[in-house]
């Protein structure tokens, strides 16, 4: 790679910071041992912690940030924080001095000045929010998750590109198969911006993977690798679904510390329960990633532990080293549509909305 660094790190960001970052830099840097880090914060507090880890101290440079964004900042006052950590961080991948940016701290804030900072690729409408999660079948990708309340018929098909690469980058998957999310699964179901979404997945290269419109079931289900909707109800999804999590946690505590009998059904179900647990762990599922951006932006949970950041900055690095940006550039080349004729690439990049195919 021809940046001087991998990743940039904010080293201040989550509610754990800077300790909880750098335990997590430290695991991640003996998976990557070739990696290296822009550890962007409070110098006088990131430096001592460094000490304490050797490998990663090897492959970390520190760059002083005096401030730090606040969880509950708004947008626009983040904005105007040009010496906060995360800006730093970010300013670092917008001037090409590290490939990517990964960060626990508020997600308003990463989310616009990451817009607003390094800006999306040529021919991207809009970026979108993804995730990994699990379901009956393995780990599934959902996306847009929240950046986009709106959305039209190209930005979906988009986001279906960058759901297909993001599968293939991440989770491996040679050929991940791609669904609408649909008020139901006939194909004159919801409304026109899905349909139109719909007719060109069908006749775009995409075809052999798209498997049609899925409902809010099929996401658990597994029923598809990739799942893609617009901000706002991916977004509901996704809460409903750690809502959902929460409450069968609940619910178990409850039914198995009940009674003695119960308690003595708990030892003997300890082994699966265990293996459940660390199946659901949200660590394994931890580093959203807004994708269509020009550089690789992850946003860690705020409240996530030393194996959790660990992991955002394992999806960081998988998306680096595969090239996930020249992918996805190439995927939407691909697509035509309609109204235009043209590949996704060659439009400008607010685009005309999408006429239905005839």
């Amino acid at each position: 790679m021809s940046e001087a660094y991998t990743l940039a790190v904010d080293g201040m960001g989550g509610d754990g910071a800077p300790d909880v970052v750098v335990e997590g830099l430290a695991i991640a840097a003996e998976r990557h041992p070739a990696a290296r880090f822009l550890l962007v914060g409070d110098e006088a507090r990131l430096a001592p912690l460094l000490k304490r880890h050797r490998r990663a101290a090897a492959q970390c440079t520190l760059r002083h940030a005096p401030d730090t964004i606040a969880g509950d900042l708004k947008p626009t006052a983040a904005l105007r924080l040009r010496g906060a950590s995360m800006r730093v961080a970010i300013d670092a991948v917008a001037g090409k001095e590290a490939a990517g940016v990964v960060t626990a701290g508020n997600t308003g804030a990463l989310l616009a000045l990451a817009k607003i900072i390094i800006k999306t690729l040529p021919g991207i409408a809009r970026p979108a929010m993804a995730a990994i999660g699990p379901s009956a079948r393995g780990d599934v990708v959902m996306l847009d998750l929240g950046a986009n309340v709106a959305c039209d018929s190209r930005n979906l098909v988009e986001f279906a590109v960058m759901g297909d690469v993001f599968a293939r980058t991440v989770l491996g998957l040679p050929q991940p198969t791609i669904g609408l999310l649909n008020v139901g699964a006939e194909e004159l179901k919801g409304d026109d911006r899905v349909r139109q979404a719909a007719e060109v997945l069908r006749v775009s290269w995409l075809a052999p993977q798209f498997h049609g419109f899925v409902e809010g079931h099929d996401i658990a289900a597994g029923t598809t690798d990739v799942i893609v909707t617009d901000g706002f109800t991916g977004n509901v999804a996704l809460k409903t679904a750690e809502g959902a999590l929460k409450l069968v946690g609940v619910l178990l505590r409850q039914v198995f510390s009940s009674s003695v009998s119960a308690r003595l059904g708990y030892l003997l179900a300890r082994p699966g329960l265990d293996r459940l647990r660390e199946w659901l762990d949200p660590g394994r599922y931890n580093g959203a990633v807004m994708l269509g951006l020009n550089g690789v932006v992850v946003k860690s949970h705020g409240g996530t532990d030393a194996p959790g950041f660990a992991h955002a900055v394992d999806v960081a690095m998988d998306m680096v080293t595969h090239h996930f940006n020249d992918r996805m550039r190439e995927g939407l080349a691909r697509i035509v549509f309609p109204q235009t004729g043209a590949g996704s690439g060659d439009g400008p990049a607010n685009g005309p909305r999408l006429a239905a195919a005839r």
